[in-house]
């Protein structure tokens, strides 16, 4: 699976991915990096065939008004470190992998993932 990691997500969490078989890259690596306009990342996953992972709750209006991106893992925690957000998709990767697979919609919460259908 590819992965688009965005510009409020931590750029060490694409080792995450990598480290675990997937392609990933965070927005900082894009020509624009953190500037890139959320169109234009919608526009780079739909090429890419990437899942964009983000807290930016925009992207989960997007998701619902213009069906896009096509899979979506909303990260809503609140405010917690980067090694905790680390560390929860390390705890729980396989079952985001798991429902990205079966499902367009997860939310990462601090305890748990949640599938929205």
């Amino acid at each position: 699976m590819n992965f688009l990691i965005d510009a409020n997500v931590p750029r060490r969490l694409v080792n995450t991915f990598l480290e675990r078989g997937h392609n990933a890259v965070h927005t900082l690596d894009l020509p624009k990096g953190n500037l890139t306009p959320d169109l234009e990342l919608l526009d780079y996953a739909d090429a890419e065939n990437c899942v964009i992972v983000t807290k930016d709750s925009d992207f989960s209006t997007s998701f619902w008004l213009s069906n896009q991106p096509e899979k979506l893992p909303l990260i809503s925690t609140g405010n917690v470190s980067n090694k905790e957000l680390e560390s929860l998709f390390v705890t729980n990767f396989p079952q985001i992998i798991t429902d990205l697979t079966d499902n367009r919609f997860i939310e990462l919460t601090r305890e748990h993932v949640v599938v929205h259908a």
